[in-house]
Protein backbone atom coordinates (compact mmCIF):
# COMPACT_ATOMS: atom_id res chain seq x y z
CA UNK A 1 0.00 0.00 0.00
CA UNK A 2 1.43 3.46 -0.58
CA UNK A 3 2.35 5.86 1.84
CA UNK A 4 -1.03 7.58 3.46
CA UNK A 5 -0.46 11.11 4.44
CA UNK A 6 -2.51 10.86 7.85
CA UNK A 7 -4.32 14.35 9.52
CA UNK A 8 -2.62 13.78 12.97
CA UNK A 9 -0.30 17.02 13.48
CA UNK A 10 2.14 16.35 15.98
CA UNK A 11 2.91 19.21 18.54
CA UNK A 12 5.87 21.18 18.36
CA UNK A 13 6.36 20.73 21.91
CA UNK A 14 7.70 17.00 23.88
CA UNK A 15 4.29 14.80 23.73
CA UNK A 16 3.59 11.18 24.32
CA UNK A 17 1.34 9.61 21.33
CA UNK A 18 -0.77 6.88 22.40
CA UNK A 19 -2.64 4.19 20.18
CA UNK A 20 -3.36 0.90 19.94
CA UNK A 21 -0.81 -1.36 17.98
CA UNK A 22 -1.85 -1.18 13.90
CA UNK A 23 -2.53 2.24 14.03
CA UNK A 24 0.69 3.62 12.54
CA UNK A 25 2.52 5.24 15.23
CA UNK A 26 5.91 4.17 14.28
CA UNK A 27 5.59 4.78 10.65
CA UNK A 28 4.04 8.35 10.70
CA UNK A 29 7.46 9.00 13.18
CA UNK A 30 9.72 7.46 10.51
CA UNK A 31 8.41 9.86 7.99
CA UNK A 32 7.14 12.57 10.17
CA UNK A 33 11.31 12.58 12.10
CA UNK A 34 13.17 11.11 9.93
CA UNK A 35 16.72 12.42 11.49
CA UNK A 36 15.29 11.47 15.22
CA UNK A 37 17.42 9.76 17.60
CA UNK A 38 15.26 6.63 17.95
CA UNK A 39 15.00 3.86 20.75
CA UNK A 40 13.20 0.85 19.27
CA UNK A 41 11.92 -0.85 22.54
CA UNK A 42 10.53 -3.72 20.58
CA UNK A 43 14.07 -4.94 19.49
CA UNK A 44 15.17 -7.63 22.42
CA UNK A 45 18.41 -6.29 22.22
CA UNK A 46 17.75 -2.87 22.47
CA UNK A 47 14.75 -3.76 25.19
CA UNK A 48 17.64 -5.46 27.39
CA UNK A 49 19.98 -2.71 27.46
CA UNK A 50 17.82 -0.17 28.66
CA UNK A 51 15.78 -2.37 31.33
CA UNK A 52 19.27 -3.21 32.91
CA UNK A 53 20.41 0.73 32.72
CA UNK A 54 17.74 3.11 32.16
CA UNK A 55 20.19 5.93 32.25
CA UNK A 56 21.99 4.73 29.22
CA UNK A 57 19.31 7.31 28.13
CA UNK A 58 20.96 10.45 29.60
CA UNK A 59 24.19 9.18 27.88
CA UNK A 60 22.69 8.63 24.53
CA UNK A 61 20.96 11.93 24.74
CA UNK A 62 24.61 13.49 25.80
CA UNK A 63 25.89 12.05 23.01
CA UNK A 64 24.38 12.55 20.26
CA UNK A 65 23.60 16.84 21.05
CA UNK A 66 22.68 17.18 17.20
CA UNK A 67 19.80 15.27 17.88
CA UNK A 68 16.42 17.82 18.18
CA UNK A 69 14.36 14.73 18.24
CA UNK A 70 14.16 11.80 20.18
CA UNK A 71 11.83 8.96 19.98
CA UNK A 72 11.31 6.30 22.59
CA UNK A 73 8.82 3.40 20.81
CA UNK A 74 6.85 1.54 23.04
CA UNK A 75 8.04 3.14 26.28
CA UNK A 76 5.63 1.25 28.41
CA UNK A 77 8.29 -1.69 28.05
CA UNK A 78 10.64 0.11 30.03
CA UNK A 79 8.81 2.82 32.38
CA UNK A 80 11.75 3.58 34.06
CA UNK A 81 13.16 5.35 31.31
CA UNK A 82 10.20 8.35 32.24
CA UNK A 83 12.16 9.55 35.18
CA UNK A 84 15.26 9.82 33.01
CA UNK A 85 13.15 11.86 29.97
CA UNK A 86 12.10 14.01 33.54
CA UNK A 87 15.23 14.65 34.71
CA UNK A 88 16.87 15.66 31.35
CA UNK A 89 13.78 18.17 30.37
CA UNK A 90 14.38 19.64 34.20
CA UNK A 91 18.19 19.92 34.01
CA UNK A 92 17.77 21.32 30.30
CA UNK A 93 15.05 23.40 30.59
CA UNK A 94 12.05 22.96 28.08
CA UNK A 95 13.25 25.21 25.20
CA UNK A 96 17.40 23.77 25.12
CA UNK A 97 15.72 19.98 25.98
CA UNK A 98 15.59 18.06 22.76
CA UNK A 99 11.83 17.13 21.66
CA UNK A 100 10.85 13.90 23.03
CA UNK A 101 8.25 11.95 21.26
CA UNK A 102 7.09 8.79 23.67
CA UNK A 103 4.79 6.54 21.66
CA UNK A 104 2.60 3.83 23.63
CA UNK A 105 0.39 0.78 23.20
CA UNK A 106 -0.47 0.35 26.80
CA UNK A 107 -1.03 2.55 29.25
CA UNK A 108 -0.75 0.32 32.19
CA UNK A 109 2.24 0.17 33.64
CA UNK A 110 2.84 4.08 32.62
CA UNK A 111 -0.18 4.69 34.96
CA UNK A 112 1.96 3.18 37.67
CA UNK A 113 5.36 4.86 36.29
CA UNK A 114 4.87 8.25 36.34
CA UNK A 115 2.63 9.72 33.59
CA UNK A 116 1.37 11.80 35.31
CA UNK A 117 4.61 13.00 37.00
CA UNK A 118 5.15 13.74 33.11
CA UNK A 119 1.58 15.35 32.25
CA UNK A 120 2.61 18.89 32.93
CA UNK A 121 5.87 18.19 30.67
CA UNK A 122 4.44 16.12 28.34
CA UNK A 123 1.20 16.75 26.04
CA UNK A 124 -1.05 13.63 25.70
CA UNK A 125 -1.74 12.52 22.26
CA UNK A 126 -3.73 9.74 20.38
CA UNK A 127 -3.34 7.97 17.04
CA UNK A 128 -6.20 6.50 15.51
CA UNK A 129 -6.67 3.97 12.83
CA UNK A 130 -7.28 5.36 9.48
CA UNK A 131 -10.20 7.97 9.17
CA UNK A 132 -12.40 7.64 5.36
CA UNK A 133 -10.56 10.95 4.14
CA UNK A 134 -7.49 9.75 4.42
CA UNK A 135 -7.49 6.81 2.11
CA UNK A 136 -6.95 7.42 -1.70
CA UNK A 137 -10.52 5.82 -1.95
CA UNK A 138 -13.15 4.80 0.80
CA UNK A 139 -15.43 1.76 0.36
CA UNK A 140 -17.83 1.77 3.25
CA UNK A 141 -18.35 -1.87 2.76
CA UNK A 142 -14.64 -2.73 3.40
CA UNK A 143 -14.68 -0.54 6.15
CA UNK A 144 -17.36 -2.17 7.89
CA UNK A 145 -15.61 -6.15 7.18
CA UNK A 146 -11.70 -5.06 8.08
CA UNK A 147 -12.16 -1.83 9.73
CA UNK A 148 -9.53 0.85 9.14
CA UNK A 149 -6.10 -0.45 10.99
CA UNK A 150 -2.78 0.31 9.00
CA UNK A 151 -1.74 -2.72 10.19
CA UNK A 152 -4.57 -4.49 8.05
CA UNK A 153 -5.43 -2.22 5.05
CA UNK A 154 -1.47 -2.51 4.08
CA UNK A 155 -1.57 -6.58 4.24
CA UNK A 156 -1.71 -8.58 1.52
CA UNK A 157 -4.15 -10.84 3.19
CA UNK A 158 -6.25 -8.25 5.30
CA UNK A 159 -8.39 -11.13 6.57
CA UNK A 160 -6.31 -13.12 8.27
CA UNK A 161 -3.94 -10.16 10.19
CA UNK A 162 -7.23 -8.56 11.66
CA UNK A 163 -7.73 -12.34 12.78
CA UNK A 164 -4.10 -12.58 14.12
CA UNK A 165 -4.94 -8.90 15.56
CA UNK A 166 -7.37 -10.25 17.79
CA UNK A 167 -6.79 -13.80 18.34
CA UNK A 168 -3.34 -13.62 18.84
CA UNK A 169 -1.88 -9.54 19.45
CA UNK A 170 -4.50 -8.57 21.74
CA UNK A 171 -3.80 -11.39 24.43
CA UNK A 172 0.09 -11.49 23.32
CA UNK A 173 -0.06 -7.52 25.13
CA UNK A 174 -2.06 -9.24 27.85
CA UNK A 175 0.09 -12.11 28.63
CA UNK A 176 3.64 -10.03 28.05
CA UNK A 177 2.55 -7.68 30.28
CA UNK A 178 1.13 -10.18 32.98
CA UNK A 179 -2.08 -7.92 33.51
CA UNK A 180 -4.39 -11.73 34.04
CA UNK A 181 -3.37 -14.86 35.96
CA UNK A 182 -5.56 -17.41 33.45
CA UNK A 183 -5.31 -16.35 29.65
CA UNK A 184 -7.86 -18.35 28.79
CA UNK A 185 -10.60 -16.68 31.39
CA UNK A 186 -9.58 -13.64 29.46
CA UNK A 187 -10.64 -14.79 26.09
CA UNK A 188 -13.79 -15.87 26.91
CA UNK A 189 -14.35 -12.24 28.39
CA UNK A 190 -13.06 -11.18 24.75
CA UNK A 191 -16.05 -13.36 23.17
CA UNK A 192 -18.12 -12.18 25.31
CA UNK A 193 -17.62 -8.94 25.49
CA UNK A 194 -18.34 -8.32 21.94
CA UNK A 195 -21.63 -9.19 21.90
CA UNK A 196 -21.74 -5.60 24.42
CA UNK A 197 -20.17 -3.15 21.29
CA UNK A 198 -22.62 -0.38 20.90
CA UNK A 199 -24.93 -1.16 23.79
CA UNK A 200 -25.51 0.03 27.29
CA UNK A 201 -23.26 -1.84 29.53
CA UNK A 202 -24.02 -4.19 31.87
CA UNK A 203 -21.13 -5.20 33.79
CA UNK A 204 -22.95 -7.89 36.33
CA UNK A 205 -24.73 -9.77 32.73
CA UNK A 206 -21.07 -9.68 31.79
CA UNK A 207 -19.76 -11.23 34.59
CA UNK A 208 -22.79 -13.88 34.90
CA UNK A 209 -22.01 -14.62 30.87
CA UNK A 210 -17.63 -14.63 31.57
CA UNK A 211 -18.45 -17.23 34.93
CA UNK A 212 -16.46 -14.54 36.52
CA UNK A 213 -16.90 -11.95 39.67
CA UNK A 214 -17.75 -8.39 39.13
CA UNK A 215 -14.58 -7.02 40.14
CA UNK A 216 -12.96 -9.24 37.78
CA UNK A 217 -14.82 -8.13 34.62
CA UNK A 218 -14.59 -4.19 35.84
CA UNK A 219 -10.79 -4.88 35.83
CA UNK A 220 -10.87 -7.22 32.45
CA UNK A 221 -12.27 -4.12 31.15
CA UNK A 222 -10.16 -1.89 32.41
CA UNK A 223 -7.41 -4.02 30.99
CA UNK A 224 -8.98 -3.36 27.34
CA UNK A 225 -9.44 0.57 27.94
CA UNK A 226 -5.57 0.60 28.94
CA UNK A 227 -4.44 -1.31 26.11
CA UNK A 228 -6.80 1.50 23.84
CA UNK A 229 -8.60 -1.42 22.60
CA UNK A 230 -11.84 -0.15 23.60
CA UNK A 231 -13.84 2.87 25.32
CA UNK A 232 -16.81 3.67 26.95
CA UNK A 233 -19.53 6.22 25.90
CA UNK A 234 -20.87 8.34 28.62
CA UNK A 235 -24.26 10.07 29.05
CA UNK A 236 -24.86 13.20 28.07
CA UNK A 237 -26.25 15.15 31.25
CA UNK A 238 -25.95 19.16 30.11
CA UNK A 239 -29.08 20.94 31.31
CA UNK A 240 -31.13 17.21 31.94
CA UNK A 241 -34.61 17.31 31.32
CA UNK A 242 -35.95 13.86 31.40
CA UNK A 243 -34.83 10.67 33.31
CA UNK A 244 -31.74 9.36 31.56
CA UNK A 245 -30.14 5.79 31.91
CA UNK A 246 -27.13 5.92 34.03
CA UNK A 247 -25.12 3.36 32.56
CA UNK A 248 -22.19 4.11 29.55
CA UNK A 249 -21.65 1.99 26.38
CA UNK A 250 -19.25 0.05 25.77
CA UNK A 251 -17.09 0.17 22.03
CA UNK A 252 -14.26 -1.58 20.45
CA UNK A 253 -11.92 0.91 18.98
CA UNK A 254 -12.10 -0.24 15.29
CA UNK A 255 -15.29 -1.79 13.71
CA UNK A 256 -12.76 -4.41 11.84
CA UNK A 257 -11.63 -5.01 15.17
CA UNK A 258 -15.31 -5.71 16.82
CA UNK A 259 -16.36 -7.72 13.94
CA UNK A 260 -13.66 -10.70 14.31
CA UNK A 261 -13.73 -10.69 18.05
CA UNK A 262 -17.72 -11.04 17.71
CA UNK A 263 -18.39 -14.87 16.99
CA UNK A 264 -21.13 -15.26 14.39
CA UNK A 265 -23.13 -18.57 13.77
CA UNK A 266 -26.10 -19.32 11.86
CA UNK A 267 -28.60 -17.61 14.72
CA UNK A 268 -26.93 -14.30 14.40
CA UNK A 269 -28.57 -12.04 11.88
CA UNK A 270 -25.63 -10.06 9.47
CA UNK A 271 -27.15 -6.83 9.38
CA UNK A 272 -27.15 -6.99 13.65
CA UNK A 273 -23.84 -7.47 13.27
CA UNK A 274 -23.54 -4.96 10.48
CA UNK A 275 -25.65 -2.50 12.16
CA UNK A 276 -22.86 -2.51 15.46
CA UNK A 277 -19.81 -2.14 12.73
CA UNK A 278 -21.55 1.32 11.35
CA UNK A 279 -22.14 2.60 14.84
CA UNK A 280 -18.77 1.86 15.82
CA UNK A 281 -17.11 2.95 12.32
CA UNK A 282 -18.82 6.36 12.96
CA UNK A 283 -17.59 6.18 16.63
CA UNK A 284 -14.12 6.03 15.45
CA UNK A 285 -14.57 8.92 13.42
CA UNK A 286 -15.81 11.34 15.41
CA UNK A 287 -13.06 10.51 18.19
CA UNK A 288 -10.51 10.77 15.73
CA UNK A 289 -11.91 14.28 14.74
CA UNK A 290 -11.68 15.47 17.84
CA UNK A 291 -8.36 14.45 19.15
CA UNK A 292 -6.90 15.65 15.55
CA UNK A 293 -8.80 18.64 15.12
CA UNK A 294 -7.45 19.64 18.99
CA UNK A 295 -10.95 21.21 20.08
CA UNK A 296 -12.78 21.27 23.50
CA UNK A 297 -15.48 18.81 22.48
CA UNK A 298 -16.74 15.09 24.47
CA UNK A 299 -18.43 12.42 22.74
CA UNK A 300 -21.04 11.07 24.65
CA UNK A 301 -24.34 9.62 23.53
CA UNK A 302 -28.76 10.36 24.82
CA UNK A 303 -30.57 7.63 26.18
CA UNK A 304 -33.94 8.26 28.23
CA UNK A 305 -35.64 5.81 30.30
CA UNK A 306 -38.70 5.84 28.31
CA UNK A 307 -36.40 4.31 25.37
CA UNK A 308 -35.46 7.56 23.43
CA UNK A 309 -31.92 7.37 22.00
CA UNK A 310 -29.39 9.29 20.20
CA UNK A 311 -26.35 7.48 19.17
CA UNK A 312 -23.95 10.13 19.64
CA UNK A 313 -23.58 13.82 20.85
CA UNK A 314 -20.73 15.55 20.10
CA UNK A 315 -20.85 18.67 22.31
CA UNK A 316 -18.08 21.75 22.36
CA UNK A 317 -16.76 25.11 21.65
CA UNK A 318 -17.58 24.01 18.24
CA UNK A 319 -21.27 23.19 19.13
CA UNK A 320 -23.89 21.06 19.96
CA UNK A 321 -24.83 17.99 17.37
CA UNK A 322 -26.86 14.31 17.18
CA UNK A 323 -26.09 11.89 15.43
CA UNK A 324 -28.23 9.00 14.89
CA UNK A 325 -26.87 5.60 12.78
CA UNK A 326 -29.10 3.65 10.71
CA UNK A 327 -28.26 0.37 8.79
CA UNK A 328 -30.85 0.69 6.39
CA UNK A 329 -30.88 2.10 2.95
CA UNK A 330 -34.42 3.81 3.38
CA UNK A 331 -35.41 6.19 6.44
CA UNK A 332 -38.42 5.89 8.12
CA UNK A 333 -39.99 8.44 10.58
CA UNK A 334 -39.63 6.24 13.58
CA UNK A 335 -36.43 6.55 12.60
CA UNK A 336 -35.79 9.70 13.90
CA UNK A 337 -37.70 9.83 16.97
CA UNK A 338 -34.60 10.14 19.19
CA UNK A 339 -33.34 12.86 17.64
CA UNK A 340 -36.90 14.49 17.76
CA UNK A 341 -36.99 14.00 21.25
CA UNK A 342 -33.38 15.19 21.87
CA UNK A 343 -34.41 18.63 19.21
CA UNK A 344 -37.29 19.42 22.03
CA UNK A 345 -34.76 19.10 25.03
CA UNK A 346 -31.81 21.11 23.11
CA UNK A 347 -33.45 22.92 20.28
CA UNK A 348 -30.16 24.89 19.39
CA UNK A 349 -28.44 21.22 18.80
CA UNK A 350 -28.45 20.31 14.88
CA UNK A 351 -29.62 16.95 14.21
CA UNK A 352 -28.09 14.35 11.87
CA UNK A 353 -29.54 10.86 10.55
CA UNK A 354 -26.40 8.57 8.63
CA UNK A 355 -27.84 5.95 6.63
CA UNK A 356 -26.93 3.06 4.10
CA UNK A 357 -28.88 5.00 1.46
CA UNK A 358 -27.27 7.49 -1.67
CA UNK A 359 -29.82 10.31 -0.99
CA UNK A 360 -29.19 13.09 1.22
CA UNK A 361 -32.72 14.56 2.46
CA UNK A 362 -34.40 16.65 4.72
CA UNK A 363 -37.39 15.41 6.73
CA UNK A 364 -38.79 18.64 9.13
CA UNK A 365 -35.28 19.89 10.26
CA UNK A 366 -33.15 16.61 10.38
CA UNK A 367 -30.46 16.23 7.63
CA UNK A 368 -30.38 12.10 6.67
CA UNK A 369 -27.05 11.95 4.93
CA UNK A 370 -25.39 8.89 3.20
CA UNK A 371 -22.90 7.35 5.51
CA UNK A 372 -20.27 6.30 3.23
CA UNK A 373 -20.13 9.83 2.19
CA UNK A 374 -20.27 11.91 4.84
CA UNK A 375 -17.71 9.93 6.51
CA UNK A 376 -15.24 10.38 4.03
CA UNK A 377 -15.82 14.11 4.31
CA UNK A 378 -15.20 14.68 7.81
CA UNK A 379 -11.89 16.37 8.22
CA UNK A 380 -9.66 17.76 11.37
CA UNK A 381 -9.73 21.37 11.42
CA UNK A 382 -13.04 21.86 9.76
CA UNK A 383 -16.40 22.02 11.08
CA UNK A 384 -18.43 18.95 11.39
CA UNK A 385 -20.79 19.55 8.26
Amino acid sequence: MEFVRRFFQPPEASHFLFGPRGTGKSTFLMQAFADALWVDLLRPEVHQRFAARPERLRELVDGNPEAKVVVLDEVQRVPALLDVVHHLIERHGRRAAPRFVLTGSSARKLKRAGVNLLAGRLLLERMHPFMAAELPSFDLAAALRRGMLPVVWDSDTPDATLNTYVALAIREEVQAEGLVRRLEDFARFVEVISFSHGSVLNIAEVARETHTGRKTTEAYIAILEDLYLAFRLPVFRKRQKRQLVAHPKFYWFDAGVFRSARPAGPLDRPEEIDGGALEGLVAQHLRAWIDYSGVDANLSYWRTKSGNEVDFVVYGEDGLRAFEVKNGVTVRERDLRGLRAFLEDYPEAEARLLYRGDERLDMRGIRCEPCEAYLAGIRPGRTLA
